[in-house]
């Protein structure tokens, strides 16, 4: 006698059903060949494909595993979010952070596509409602975070058709990766649960055995590699190094006065100083909140969402802050600190500029920052790897040869010729004969024994008769003040070239006490000359040029000069919608948009849809209002 089927076994006929079909993308050749470029201009508004972008996704379409390598900015989400629309099913995205999530789906619903993030921000109604959505089929993107990830393989995800599967930050999940998350380890379950199912990772920076490690802890079948470029031409790099602390105030403060209304991040090293740093510049009239892990969690997402709705000018945060930012606007990134690695800074820096127009990046570094990174690399469980990594991230702070060469010969894209526009190319070092200047600090060590750190040399160098100098007995060597001709900033400077030069070396394991290497008793005892570069000193402004300075703008404040005001009026607009919508204002329409409404100045509606980053949706929902502010714009000037 046959038993009749239970509803348990027609779940499980559904789900093998479901598993044993092929990809779903391998039966999307004839959607794929004429649809992704009409998809991409009705709904991302783009008339053509960023390089790689185009053989990514036929590569997805044919159903074959992926890895992505494309630097922040340079169009990775696209690489799966075109292919979740032209196809059946729904793309699962893996990704690491709350807001992020939050940030990619909003971006994709503003532009008319289905999406959603099942998560813990979300009320069990609001994720029991994205659950009944999934089943019947209507959200084309699902985001969910690693952990909720493995609460759901056995569950919704067999229940429905996901034809695809997308890591993010996929950096992640290897332990050489520069933010390594242990709970990534797990999704390789993905390919056991679900074998015919493509899977695109994709990360920003990653070095070959990152890339190795990703394949390998995913079960990736013969993926296709495609590294894109990671120049950012607009990122203008400048590196400023053995400022004091007050030193780097005043410059951040003159920095911003110089981009004023422009929004834009400083990385600090500790939380203690992203707190100093936004109070100083909260008492010089600038909008700035601090971000840090030991903020509460309300004040972090208060602090976020202020950022990204352009409520706050400035945030000023350690590494905790930016993974989850899309914030196309971002003008400028300041690290208050040496970064511990090349990936850790290119992907913040990469923060910047996202849509493509100039921005600005700065960086300060000094021996301090060297001697604490290096102790936290040592103390690390992976201490060769850490300190490798940041003895190639010094290296290319000290460099006197074109910092973007640095960086793109580090991710193993060879450059032959300089950029010109960072600051070793704007303003190539100049060299002079050291030679005294070194053998007085040089003997200045020998003379304590080699038992003497930075801050006390600078202390002798210059004759400062401090409680340590005092104590020491370091008054009375024979080299105390032999320097005091010379500011503690420079040399600061000059003690730095000597460490690089290979003169001097720091003995991590001995409180940080500078001991005299070879190359350095070679110059101490007049056996080679030592040639240091010339210190470019910047102008300090007056107190009447100070007076003078315009007061700070706040980011809504009308434009200064004729030819602004448009974009002014359209940014203002382009606020007001994206407040009555809840969203930020980059997602309604980018700054890069708003300058080529500026430049094009479209009439109509169907006008205003031509132009590149508007889609059919948007221009639907936003035409009216920009062109009407046009229009009016146009018959008063």
């Amino acid at each position: 006698m046959r038993r009749k089927a239970s509803a348990t076994d027609n779940v499980s006929a559904a789900r093998l059903a479901l598993s044993d079909k092929r990809s779903i993308f391998a039966h999307s050749k004839d959607i794929r060949m004429n649809n992704i470029s009409q998809t991409l201009k009705t709904y991302f508004g783009y008339d053509s494909f960023r390089p790689l972008q185009e053989e990514i996704i036929n590569n997805v379409l044919a159903g074959r595993d992926t890895l992505v390598l494309m630097p922040t900015g340079g169009g990775k989400s696209i690489c799966y979010q075109l292919p979740a629309i032209v196809a059946g099913g729904t793309t699962v995205v893996i990704s690491p952070l709350i807001s992020l999530m939050k940030d990619q789906v909003g971006a994709l619903r503003a532009n008319g596509i289905p999406a959603a993030a099942l998560n813990s921000g979300n009320t069990d109604a609001d994720n029991a409602a994205i659950r009944r959505d999934c089943l019947q089929g209507r959200i084309k993107l699902l985001y969910i975070s690693p952990e909720r990830l493995m609460n759901e393989v056995n569950f919704l995800l067999k229940d429905i058709r996901v034809a695809l599967f997308a890591i993010d930050e996929a950096h992640c999940i290897s332990q050489w990766g520069h933010d390594f998350r242990p709970e990534y380890t797990q999704l390789g379950v993905l390919r056991r649960e679900f074998p015919r199912v493509p899977i695109i990772a994709l990360t920003a920076t990653a070095d070959k055995i990152t890339r190795q490690d990703i394949v390998t802890q995913l079960h990736m079948k013969d993926p296709q590699m495609f590294i894109s470029s990671f120049d950012r031409p607009n990122l203008n790099l400048t590196v400023k190094r053995g400022y004091t602390q007050k030193e780097k105030n005043r410059a951040i403060l003159n920095f911003i006065d110089e981009h004023r209304a422009q929004c834009g991040i400083i990385y600090c090293m500790s939380r203690n100083n992203t707190e100093k740093v936004a109070d100083i510049l909260r008492r010089h009239g600038i909008s700035a909140l601090p971000y840090h892990a030991g903020l509460s969690p309300d004040a972090r997402n208060r602090a976020q969402e202020d950022f990204i709705n352009d409520r706050v000018q400035v945030v000023c945060a350690t590494i905790a802050f930016g993974m989850g930012i899309d914030k196309s606007n971002v003008r400028w990134v300041i690290h208050y600190n040496l970064p511990k690695s090349i990936e850790n800074f290119y992907q913040e820096i990469g923060r910047a500029g996202r849509d493509g127009l100039e921005s600005d990046t700065l960086l300060f570094y000094s021996l301090g920052d060297i001697v604490l990174l290096s102790k936290f690399a040592n103390d690390s469980a992976q201490q060769a790897v850490n300190l490798d990594k940041l003895n190639r991230m010094q290296q290319y702070a000290e460099s006197d040869i074109c910092r973007r060469r640095i960086l793109l010969n580090y991710f193993g894209e060879n450059r032959e010729y300089d950029c010109g526009h960072c600051d070793v190319c704007r303003n190539p070092p100049q060299r002079f004969d050291g030679t005294i200047l070194v053998q007085k600090a040089l003997s200045a060590i020998v003379r304590a024994n080699e038992n003497i750190g930075i801050r006390l040399l600078v202390d002798v160098l210059r004759g400062a008769y401090t409680q340590d100098v005092v104590s020491g007995g370091l008054d009375r060597l024979k080299t105390f003040g032999a320097g005091r001709d010379m500011s503690a900033h420079d040399w600061n400077d000059y003690l730095l070239q000597m460490l690089q030069l290979g003169y001097i070396e720091i003995a991590y394991n001995e409180g940080n006490h500078l001991k005299v290497t070879e190359s350095g008793r070679k110059v101490l005892f007049g056996r080679e000359r030592a040639m240091l570069v010339v210190i470019k000193h910047e102008e300090k402004r007056s107190k009447r040029q100070k007076a003078k300075a315009a007061p700070e703008l706040p980011l809504d404040a009308p434009a200064r000069r004729p030819e602004d005001e448009l974009f002014e009026l359209l940014r203002a607009h382009r606020k007001q919608v994206a407040d009555e919508l809840g969203y930020p204002p980059y997602i309604v329409l980018s700054d890069k948009v708003l300058h080529l409404l500026c430049s094009v100045r479209p009439t109509t509606v169907e006008a205003f849809g031509e132009i590149s980053g508007i889609g059919d949706f948007k221009r639907e929902k936003y035409g009216k209002g920009f062109v009407a502010l046009i229009n009016r714009f146009l018959k008063e000037h």
